[in-house]
């Protein structure tokens, strides 16, 4: 069976009126341009993307004023990434992003500096079979086992702990109302009112008291849009770890330094 063919977003805006603590810490305007393991942030996400079987297009959403500085730090080879200018929420950016496509789309953030291809592949496979919207977690085994300062926080449910890897699938067009819920800023884990408002009072009381597993949870979420919504479960905690601050920079620096060295060891 061929790989679907998909169109990637990739959410590299700034919240206006905010100066990020991090960007401002390594002397640049924008979070995703900071430099990690010897380039920015962004151009790991997107590089991730361009590797994975059947890409199409990579929408990058950010300020019109930086397209042009984002364009030079991207492979010169690079003939598929377009711009799209930011809007003023995240729910409004990925609906701008996602006009006119058709067919399969993942949703990632500039930040996300340890995504793989085969988790994308992962998500492809879950949003093409057996669900119209994939959302990417992890463990807290695994996360923690890929570094022991990764997150601090999880989700807590009946079958597990998890973390989200922000990595996000929509079957198609039909799928991408349920980005609504990305509308208040999302951060779930760091600021309850906002789950409250996403999923409703008795998914977030069932939640509390554990009497839902993580795919059960999605499932009743499901039903609030009307759609499919699954787990797509990766093994390799790294995923959950993006970078927010100062600590989890360090982390995913030291990560993606293992990555490195894991790879020239096999070019070797």
């Amino acid at each position: 069976m061929p790989d679907p063919t998909f169109t990637a977003v990739v959410l590299a805006a700034q919240r206006a009126g905010v100066v990020d603590p991090l960007a401002e810490a390594h002397g640049v305007s924008h979070k995703c341009v900071v430099p990690i393991g010897g380039k920015p942030l962004i151009v790991h996400a997107v590089e991730a993307l361009l590797a994975t079987p059947g890409i199409a297009r990579v929408r990058i959403v950010v300020e019109p004023d930086m397209d042009a500085r984002l364009r030079a730090l991207l492979p010169v080879t690079t003939t598929k990434v377009d711009f799209v200018p930011a809007a003023d929420n995240l729910a409004d950016s990925v609906f701008a992003a996602t006009e006119g496509v058709d067919g399969p789309l993942i949703v990632t953030t500039a930040d996300n500096v340890l995504l793989t291809p085969g988790a994308v592949s992962a998500m492809l496979r879950t949003i093409t079979t057996i669900a119209d919207v994939g959302v990417a977690m992890a463990t807290r085994y695994a996360v923690l086992t890929a570094h022991p300062e990764g997150q601090r926080r999880f989700y807590k449910f009946a079958d597990d702990e998890y973390s989200n890897c922000n990595l996000y699938g929509f079957g198609g067009a039909h799928a991408i109302k349920a980005a609504e819920s990305f509308r208040s800023g999302g951060q779930f884990a760091k600021k309850p009112m906002r789950l409250l408002a996403a999923v409703g009072v008795v998914n977030v009381v069932l939640m509390l008291t554990k009497q839902l597993s993580l795919k059960r949870a999605l499932a009743r979420l499901g039903k609030r849009f009307r759609l499919r919504i699954a787990p797509v479960v990766l093994a390799d905690g790294s995923h959950a770890i993006d970078v927010d601050n100062e600590r989890t920079y360090n982390c995913a620096a030291v990560l993606l330094e293992k990555r490195a060295i894991a790879l020239n060891r096999i070019a070797a």
